[in-house]
């Protein structure tokens, strides 16, 4: 392609906050419960591609026909790949999506259409790069190339924003029906990209993306039994920090087959599991190391001492993320500032 910036070409990401940034140089945007996705189009080439910078074309010919359609013929948009049902958004439809089969990806496109939210032009309709320009201008860019360019009932969405604390918090009632947090950025910095310094999430949950880095059988049956997770440090260590074991009983049997595949040593290249400690025994310290291929979505109450203090609970798959972009970073803010409380 011929675009000012690649196909290869990071995402900016927001960094996971117990609270919002506030104050005149912040705007706020709903968190949308859907695959991030880059769209790319130059003349009648379209690429979607995903933050972990795999391609999703194949998985969503008609969102490359809605692109397609749009009247600029040169663009670079920024958004969140969703599949609407109803009023809400279903995240077990997309993943529905990442299959081998393009018979079926055709079929369930037909079913579960899906739609692209924009939330940032980083290439403009006269194939000029934004991504050096502040926020507020990129916006502006943003919400004129919609409105000229996209025809009525092309399923491209403008993402609302708003600098008012007071539609924040109505946004937070709607969490649930498809949004699942609120994301602030600042209005007077350039597009960061692959960096956490100038965009921030709220979410009503704590949640991380954990790579499987081992599991454990189960006590009966030879199927699995519960799922180790791991975290990335700086220096590119996966240590193991928690384990999940609600996965539902009626998947277990094809989870199990999933990770017998991929069973290979080391699995944990930092902390592993089974180390030495007075509440170790022979069965539990006995566990299966994993190929770093697998991502899956957590909900955690508390993280600290590099663990998730308390058994997590099995979310969903993400076959949408790398496993190196499951980082500590993302529960860094756990455990500070505890201190305050104390009067």
């Amino acid at each position: 392609m011929k675009l000012p910036i690649s196909t290869s070409y990071p995402p900016m990401e927001a960094r996971l906050v117990d609270e919002l940034p506030t104050g005149k140089e912040y705007q706020y945007e709903p968190k949308w419960d859907g695959f991030r996705c880059i769209a790319f189009r130059d003349g009648t080439r379209v690429d979607l591609m995903s933050k972990a910078g795999k391609p999703l074309s194949r998985y969503f010919p008609e969102i490359v026909e809605a692109m397609l359609a749009v009247g600029a013929k040169r663009f670079v948009l920024d958004g969140e790949i969703v599949i609407p049902q109803g009023k809400d958004l279903s995240f077990d439809s997309l993943l529905q999506r990442i299959h081998p089969a393009k018979s079926r990806v055709v079929a369930l496109a037909a079913a579960t259409p899906g739609a692209f939210i924009a939330f940032d032009l980083l290439v403009n309709s006269k194939g000029k790069s934004l991504v050096d320009e502040p926020l507020k201008e990129r916006r502006a860019e943003l919400e004129a190339f919609h409105a000229s360019s996209v025809p009525a009932g092309v399923p491209i969405h403008l993402s609302p924003s708003t600098t008012r604390m007071a539609t924040v918090t109505k946004w937070f009632r709607s969490v649930g029906g498809g949004l699942d947090g609120v994301i602030a950025k600042r209005v007077d910095v350039p597009y960061a990209s692959g960096d956490r310094s100038a965009m921030w999430k709220m979410k009503t949950m704590r949640t991380a993306d954990c790579v499987v880095g081992g599991f454990r059988y189960a006590s009966k049956g030879g199927v699995v039994g519960s799922l180790l997770l791991g975290l990335y440090d700086d220096g590119g260590l996966l240590h193991h920090v928690g384990f999940t074991s609600n996965i539902p009983n009626p998947d277990k049997p094809a989870v199990t087959r999933k990770l017998e595949k991929i069973i290979k040593a080391p699995g944990f290249t930092g902390q592993a599991p089974g180390g030495p400690s007075r509440w170790s025994t022979e069965r539990s310290a006995e566990w299966k190391p994993l190929a770093t291929k697998l991502v899956l979505e957590v909900r955690y109450d508390h993280f600290s001492d590099g663990r998730f203090r308390h058994g997590t609970s099995f979310l969903r798959w993400r076959p949408d993320k790398a496993p190196r972009q499951c980082t500590s970073a993302q529960v860094e803010q756990e455990g500070h500032g505890a201190m305050k409380l104390l009067k």
